[in-house]
């Protein structure tokens, strides 16, 4: 049974309302108007919306009159703080709609946002969108989503057109939990680089020259977490920590040796310092034979 034939799921060209003009709200806009969508859309600076509507969207006066629009609700904010702002005088007319929050926030204000949805008679369902707004759209792009899977499946149509969604369950926190999971990945890479970048920096090396080794090793990474008998994944499930290449100990001077040489460089110390205490504490506990993956003991129970 294909989407046209599913009563449960909205047809391709229903309407859809966006609120939140940034960036992301645009190119969401625009990859839904290019699919025959109608498109209103509101933003608090209202000038924020001549471009997309320029290109066919329709601007709503006040954010009621945008949620009126639509049974579909696409929320692209701030945080979860701004969808009350938006919506303050708008929750009469919430009934009966689907708000899909795309905004960044806790996992536990998304669950107080679908409790405060669900008192106005509006199901919330939680996004995470991975992908940078000029990927929207694009066969690389995905959303996380949990919270109302009903909702997701009537309006499926639309939403994937904005990236694969992949449901993670009843839960309206774990979409968000996702999403913070691949940001911590993502920033401590990034403060990572930049922290490489700045060592080599001081024998002389370009950024240009820097970042392309320096690259070499990120992209790697998870290469070298698939592969050979250390994948960590479903050894951390069940526990176990074999240590027969990379253990604590190893993996803990080098730690070492980085905290030394960013002092001697009289550079920032809070990355190298994180990263060291994780080993050490480890090591404390009597794991330093164990795999490196035994430092997430410390990172679930720090000590106190």
């Amino acid at each position: 049974m294909n989407e046209r034939q599913n009563p449960t799921t909205t047809s391709r060209n229903s309407a859809v309302t966006v609120i939140g003009l940034g960036p992301m709200g645009q190119a969401m806009v625009r990859v839904l108007l290019g699919a025959g969508h109608p498109v209103t859309v509101w933003n608090r600076t209202a000038a924020r919306a001549d471009g997309v509507v320029a290109d066919g969207a329709v601007r709503a006066a006040t954010a009621r009159e945008a949620v009126e629009a639509s049974d579909l609700v696409i929320l692209s904010l701030t945080d979860y703080r701004a969808m009350y702002d938006v919506l303050d005088g708008a929750t009469g007319a919430l009934a009966g709609r689907t708000l899909v929050n795309l905004s960044s926030d806790t996992p536990d204000r998304t669950r107080e946002a679908a409790a405060w949805a669900a008192g106005h008679g509006a199901t919330l369902l939680t996004g995470g969108v991975m992908t940078p707004a000029p990927m929207v759209g694009t066969e690389a792009a995905f959303v996380y989503y949990s919270g109302g899977g009903q909702a997701l499946e009537r309006h499926r149509a639309a939403l994937a057109l904005l990236g694969s969604p992949k449901y993670l369950g009843a839960d309206p926190g774990l979409a968000q939990l996702m999403y913070q999971a691949h940001l911590t990945v993502f920033l401590s890479t990034l403060s990572g680089l930049m922290q490489a970048t700045a060592m080599l920096g001081t024998a002389g090396m370009k950024a240009a020259e820097a970042l392309p080794e320096i690259l070499a090793t990120a992209d790697s990474i998870g290469e070298m977490l698939r592969a050979g008998e250390e994948t960590p994944g479903a050894a951390l499930d069940a526990g176990e920590h074999p240590g027969a290449l990379s253990t604590v100990t190893m993996m803990g001077a080098t730690a070492d040796h980085i905290v030394e040489t960013a002092t001697a460089l009289g550079h920032d110390l809070a990355l190298p310092l994180a990263v060291q205490a994780h080993y050490r504490r480890a090591i404390e506990d009597g794991r330093g034979g164990d795999n490196w993956t035994r430092i997430i003991d410390g990172i679930r129970r720090p000590a106190e």
